[in-house]
């Protein structure tokens, strides 16, 4: 007898079998094994993407990671949220005692056991997270990085089994569902609708007339609802094509705090020379404050000091990109820091004792500070003009 968590779908002389699981539930992993025992299946698909899979399935893979090319390529924030998101799966799957990902490496266990088919069926992580970040607003923005480093400091409540389990039924996962559409309904189109069409599509075109799918809890009814028609892909694997409405932003405000500058000194000299030392006091100060937040060398905190005066006023420029580079070429990661990023971001002060995701601390905090300088800096200065 199937379990009450798995979704029946009959289509066109195929049968699906969705099973809706919770990434840290040891109840859905032994459910998978029980499914796929039962079923027989043909194809066996999972929830998984191929980096996501070679990355649970080598932990190796951190070795390769060149941090120079990542702060060049401009994917710091991307990588440190992968990293979050994984320490919060991690210290829950220890609270747990399940490795998270568990219940779909399960899948792919099965799928070799019987000698089945294995479908990787998600969308590529890197195309998900580009899509949901694209689709933000700035204000948005800014909330999601502060809940992912709440998540990080404060995500402390203790989570049983038995809320596990209760989390999915259906009824619960639509409660969760409503309120992410109601707090980011951009992220909730992206990071779950869309999915549930490109699984959808993943799983019905699987090989064999009987198939076993792997799915988070929450995909399970989007997907049954999709599965009976043909959907083309290409559209949402498509990365959003840049808005030039931040480029004509950013170039903005910086004539406007050049004009500013200038202004005040025209109008007056030494009020000018007092607004020039407060905004790069200010602006400086605050981002080599925060890049001391994120221990960096005493080398990195001072470019920080001298960088972020000129990298505000300059569009195509980031403090956290030059302070970040700096940070790197000092404290270059060993091979034992790629080794242990996995366990060192299992807790808060891995972040920070590895040097690799230190770099990636920098980076981020000096830009914040940045900016956080910066916007005071202006209120100060606009205060003393008029």
């Amino acid at each position: 007898m199937l379990p009450e968590t798995v979704t029946v779908v009959e289509n066109d002389g195929k049968t699906y079998y969705l099973v809706g699981t919770a990434h840290v539930s040891g109840e859905s992993v032994k459910e998978v094994g029980d499914v796929c025992e039962e079923v027989k299946p043909d194809s066996i698909c999972i929830e998984l993407c191929q980096k996501r899979y070679d990355n649970i399935k080598n932990r190796d893979q951190w070795k390769k990671t060149d941090v120079f090319t990542v702060i060049k390529e401009k994917k710091v924030l991307l990588l440190l949220t992968n990293l979050i998101m994984s320490s919060f799966y991690k210290r829950l799957g220890k609270e747990l005692d399940v490795e998270p990902g568990a219940e779909q490496m399960k899948g792919a266990q099965e799928a070799e056991n019987l000698g089945v088919n294995l479908v990787l069926a998600d969308r590529n992580i890197d195309i998900t997270l580009k899509r949901v970040w694209g689709g933000l607003t700035f204000g948005q923005k800014v909330k999601v990085i502060f809940a992912l480093f709440s998540m990080l400091f404060f995500a402390s409540e203790k989570i049983d089994k038995d809320t596990i389990e209760d989390m999915k039924q259906s009824e619960n996962i639509g409660d969760v569902v409503d309120e992410l559409a109601k707090e980011f309904p951009g992220i909730k189109t992206r990071l779950l609708d869309e999915r549930d069409l490109y699984l959808a599509e993943k799983i019905r075109t699987a090989e064999g007339k009987k198939i076993v799918a792997v799915l988070g809890a929450a995909h399970c009814k989007g997907v049954a609802e999709h599965i009976k028609t043909p959907f083309d892909l290409s559209e949402i694997e498509k990365i959003p094509p840049k808005s030039v409405v931040p480029t004509i932003i950013g170039w903005g405000i910086c004539a406007a705090i050049i004009a500013l500058l200038v202004y005040g000194f025209l109008s007056n000299a030494e009020k000018g020379v007092e607004n020039i030392f407060w905004f790069w006091v200010l602006t400086g100060g605050f981002s080599s404050l925060f890049c001391v937040f994120a221990f960096a060398h005493p080398l990195t905190i001072l470019t920080a000091f001298f960088a972020a005066p000129f990298a505000v006023i300059h569009p195509m420029i980031a403090t956290g990109w030059i302070a970040g580079l700096v940070q790197a070429a000092i404290k270059k990661p060993t091979v034992v820091d790629m080794e242990n990023v996995a366990s060192d971001t299992e807790s808060v002060s891995g972040f920070w004792r590895n040097s690799l995701t230190r770099i990636l601390l920098v980076v981020v905090f000096a830009n914040i500070g940045a900016t956080l300088g910066a916007s005071i800096a202006l209120g100060k200065i606009f205060t003393n003009i008029f």
